[in-house]
């Protein structure tokens, strides 16, 4: 017999899945907040509504009859899929990610990609937060991070993003106030500028063959953010890390008067505590970064082969150490300090 139904009784179907999926009219009660004899009601008004008998039941237990069985399967797909496009809705709205990063990255490098973040990712809010320099778990601020090493987080999952090259860079003007720089002898006459102390300055002279040239004058500043826009402003010679550099050259802010450059044995890295990325936006955010780095290695890859020089500034660089381009020096503390 075909039955009409005008509306469907949601809250009795509810109760009879619970009862159907657990077999016991009491833990469908506990699990809805109901009474047992709350969820007995109910599935006699579903049976005597529908003219269909759906438990047998018993003394002590009630088992499901073939109708019961059948229905209890369509009710429960039919919940679960109301579920998951309630999930699906609910996930549009932003996951809030905590992204643990340095002041050099942060502005340098995240700050000019985050319109292609937000086009990438518009369900994950982004929260990017300082850092301390990370050893293990205890220091990780966040499920995800970026820090500079040499990839052994112990604890940690770690990820190869890039590496960066220091070179010298200096303004236009202070270039051609005093006189150009032509070859590293000329940086006497210009103010030097250290991040932190002398030691990437010294291993770039070493680099170059002058190991102990006098600068005429120098300041030392701890922020790698604040070294840089000294050398934007006119305030002195700079070793500037790169890439974070390179847009400053684009634009024409600094210029770059030698092609030699001090290459780091450390990276930066990737960083998450183990199972952060069972969380789906966690995983989304960390696949991003990798994706744009490695976009971006290749991209620098293939300018290098467009631009013979780069890659004559490479060779150069392992010349003048003595050494093969993958064993370029590592010397001085430049090796060992992160530029953020």
């Amino acid at each position: 017999m075909k039955i009409r139904v005008k509306r469907l009784p949601l809250t009795a179907l509810r109760t009879f899945e619970a009862a159907a999926r657990l077999g016991r009219f009491k833990d469908a009660a506990v699990e809805l907040g109901v009474s047992p004899t709350t969820v007995s009601n109910q599935i006699r008004r579903l049976e005597r509504d529908w003219s269909c008998r759906l438990f047998v039941r018993r003394p002590r237990e009630v088992l499901l009859t073939d109708t019961g069985r059948s229905l209890g399967n369509v009710v429960r797909q039919a919940f679960a899929s109301i579920a998951r496009e309630l999930e699906n809705h609910a996930a549009a709205s932003p996951k809030r990610v905590d992204l643990a990063v340095g002041p050099i990255f942060a502005a340098r490098w995240l700050t000019p990609r985050l319109e292609s973040f937000r086009q990438s990712l518009p369900s994950v809010e982004l929260n990017v937060i300082g850092r301390p320099r990370i050893t293990g778990p205890a220091t990780m601020p966040a499920p995800i991070a970026v820090d500079w090493g040499d990839g052994d987080w112990p604890g940690l999952e770690s990820a190869y993003l890039f590496s960066i090259r220091y070179a010298p860079v200096v303004s236009p003007r202070l270039a051609r106030t005093l006189g150009g720089l032509s070859s590293p002898d000329d940086l006497v006459r210009f103010p030097v500028l250290h991040q932190h102390d002398r030691a990437e300055w010294s291993s770039w002279l070493e680099l170059v063959g002058r190991p102990g040239l006098e600068f005429g004058s120098s300041t030392i500043i701890s922020d790698a953010n604040v070294v840089l826009q000294a050398a934007i402003e006119g305030q002195g010679v700079a070793l500037a890390p790169f890439p974070f550099a390179q847009e400053e050259l684009r634009a024409g802010r600094l210029l770059k008067p030698f092609a030699i450059e001090l290459q780091p044995s450390r990276s930066y890295y990737l960083l998450t505590r183990p199972g952060a990325r069972n969380r789906p936006e966690v995983a989304r955010v960390a696949d991003w970064l990798l994706a744009q780095t490695e976009q971006e290695r290749h991209s620098r890859s293939g300018s290098a082969r467009r631009n013979p020089g780069e890659e004559q500034s490479t060779c150069l660089s392992s010349r003048l150490s003595g050494s093969s381009p993958s064993s370029r020096p590592r010397g001085g503390s430049g090796s060992r300090r992160t530029p953020t």
